[in-house]
C-alpha cells in the first residue's frame, strides 16, 4: 500500500529545519559520544538499585545520534504507528489515487517534517518503545552539548544526568513487558476515532486560536468524549513514566553527580525562559502539557513513595489496571486507596 504520508519528504523537511547544532571539534564529538554511551551503561545498575526494577541488559540498543538521525528514527516510528491507521481508512473510504495521492502524501509529509524539525532541536533523549520488539534508546548529542553549554553545566555531570532519565524509560519498558503493547493499543484506539477531514478543520482552528494568543494545542482538536477519555488515560500513563524518570534522576543524582542541584535549578529556569515564538510552537505541539507531565507525575511518584515506600509503589507496574488515571495523578491518595488498599 502507498503511504498517505511521504515519509522521505518528512525526513528531508525535518532535517533541513533542524540544522546541525552547535560547532564541535572531532575530538569533542568523539568524547561526547563515548561519555554518553558509558553514562547509559552505568545508569542501568543505578536505576535498578534505586527503583527495584530489573531490566534485561542489552535488549534495547543505545544510539547516540545527531538531529538528522533523530528525525529519521521518529519518522520510522510514526510510520509504524500511522500507516496501519491509513490502511484502515483506505478500507473504509477507498484509496486516493494518482495525482491526489501523490500531492496529498507530499503535503502531509512536509507538515510532519516541520514538526519533527522543530522538535529535533529540543529533544535531549528519547526511548522509542515501538522500534522492533525491544525498542531503542536515542541520545541526541548536539542538543545535549547545546544545553550543557547554555547552562554552564559540567559536561560529565550533565550527560550522566540525562542518561539517568532516559535509561529509566528503557527500564520501564523492558522490566514491564506489557507496557509497550498497552500504549500501542491506546494509540490505536485514539487514531481509530479520528475523522481526517474534521481533524484538518480543527487543527487549522487551533493554530488560528494560538496565534491570536489563546490556549489550546493540536492534540486538543480531538475533543469527542471518546477521544478525551482515551487521551486522559494516555496522559495518566505518560505522567507516570516521565515523573518516575525525573524522580529517579534526581534521587540517584546526589550520590553520583556532584553538581546535580545546580543542574536541576538551571534546567528548570531554562524551561521557563522560552521566547514568544517558541512558546507558541510548544503550545501547539502540546509541549506545555508535556512539561506538566514531568511536574505532576513527579509529585505523584514522590507522594506515593514517601507514604508507602518504593516496594509498595512498584505495584503500579503489575498490571494495566494499576496504572493511575489522569485524575489520580493529581490525587495520589485515591490511587493508593484503590490499588494498595
Amino acid at each position: 500500500m502507498t503511504s498517505m504520508v511521504d515519509w522521505e519528504v518528512a525526513v528531508a523537511t525535518g532535517t533541513r529545519l533542524a540544522g546541525e547544532g552547535p560547532p564541535v571539534t572531532a575530538a569533542e564529538a568523539d568524547a561526547c559520544v563515548a561519555e554518553l554511551r558509558a553514562g547509559a551503561e552505568r545508569s542501568t545498575g543505578l536505576v535498578r538499585d534505586f527503583t527495584g526494577l530489573t531490566a534485561a541488559e542489552h535488549t534495547a540498543p543505545v544510539l547516540v545520534v545527531d538531529r538528522a538521525a533523530w528525525v529519521r528514527a521518529n519518522a520510522e516510528s510514526f510510520a509504524t504507528l500511522l500507516d496501519p491507521v491509513a490502511a484502515k481508512l483506505t478500507e473504509r473510504r477507498g484509496p486516493p489515487t494518482g495525482m491526489a495521492l501523490a500531492i496529498g502524501s507530499r503535503v502531509t509529509g512536509a507538515e510532519v517534517g516541520l514538526v519533527l524539525g522543530f522538535l529535533a532541536g529540543k529533544v535531549l533523549g528519547q526511548f522509542d518503545p515501538f522500534f522492533d520488539p525491544a525498542g531503542r534508546l536515542l541520545l541526541v548529542a548536539p542538543n545535549i552539548v547545546h544545553v550543557e553549554r547554555e547552562l554552564g553545566a559540567d559536561p560529565t555531570d550533565f550527560r550522566l544526568w540525562v542518561c539517568l532519565h532516559e535509561e529509566t524509560h528503557r527500564v520501564q519498558f523492558t522490566a514491564v513487558p506489557w507496557m509497550r503493547d498497552h500504549l500501542a493499543a491506546e494509540i490505536g484506539r485514539l487514531t481509530d476515532t479520528i475523522e481526517p477531514s474534521k481533524m484538518a478543520e480543527d487543527v487549522i482552528g487551533r493554530i488560528a486560536e494560538a496565534v491570536r494568543g489563546g490556549g489550546g494545542s493540536i492534540a486538543e482538536a480531538m475533543s469527542t468524549p471518546e477521544q478525551r477519555e482515551i487521551l486522559d488515560r494516555v496522559t495518566g500513563v505518560m505522567s507516570l513514566l516521565e515523573g518516575h524518570a525525573d524522580v529517579v534522576m534526581d534521587g540517584v543524582g546526589p550520590s553520583v553527580i556532584p553538581s546535580v542541584t545546580s543542574i536541576r535549578a538551571s534546567f528548570n529556569r531554562r524551561r521557563k525562559g522560552a521566547g514568544s515564538i517558541d512558546r507558541l510552537l510548544r503550545r501547539l505541539l502540546g509541549m506545555e502539557a508535556k512539561m506538566a507531565q514531568y511536574r505532576d507525575g513527579a509529585a505523584f511518584v514522590r507522594t506515593v513513595v514517601d507514604k508507602a515506600g518504593m516496594a509498595e509503589f512498584n505495584a503500579i507496574w503489575a498490571t494495566p489496571d494499576h496504572l493511575p488515571s489522569k485524575a489520580e495523578i493529581h490525587d495520589p491518595d485515591a490511587w493508593m486507596a484503590r490499588v494498595l488498599g
